[in-house]
């Protein structure tokens, strides 16, 4: 059982750079000049990074956040790639994205793997 735990902590981290890869295709997808898709993949990515190190980071978020609001952040914060996941690509990996991030967040509450 522990190595699908461990599995399941893996594919969390796995999914957080899914979101910052998102952010990045979806600049990087804009319909504009190239010096404004740089400019929008490395801002978007950057708002997500900063948002994540301040809220949600697991040791070391200047601001942790526990119950509902833990909740709540994890929500906004995959559901705002799954957006731009569709957007950049096909709404169908947006769906995907968020539904792997539904799976393993359940299976972390669960298995004990987050601190609500």
């Amino acid at each position: 059982m522990s190595v699908l735990k461990g599995a399941n902590l893996a594919l969390m981290f796995s999914l957080e750079l899914a979101v910052l890869g998102s952010a990045l295709w979806w600049g990087a997808s804009v319909s504009a000049p190239l010096a404004v898709r740089i400019t929008a993949a490395v801002a978007a990515a950057a708002m997500f990074v900063v948002v994540w190190a301040l809220f949600g980071a697991a040791k070391d978020a200047k601001y942790p956040q526990t119950g509902w609001r833990r909740v709540a952040l994890e929500v906004c914060w995959f559901g705002a790639a799954a957006i731009l996941l569709g957007f950049a690509w096909t709404p169908w990996a947006g769906m995907v994205l968020f539904a792997v991030w539904l799976a393993n967040g359940a299976l972390r509450l669960v298995w004990g793997q987050q601190q609500l």
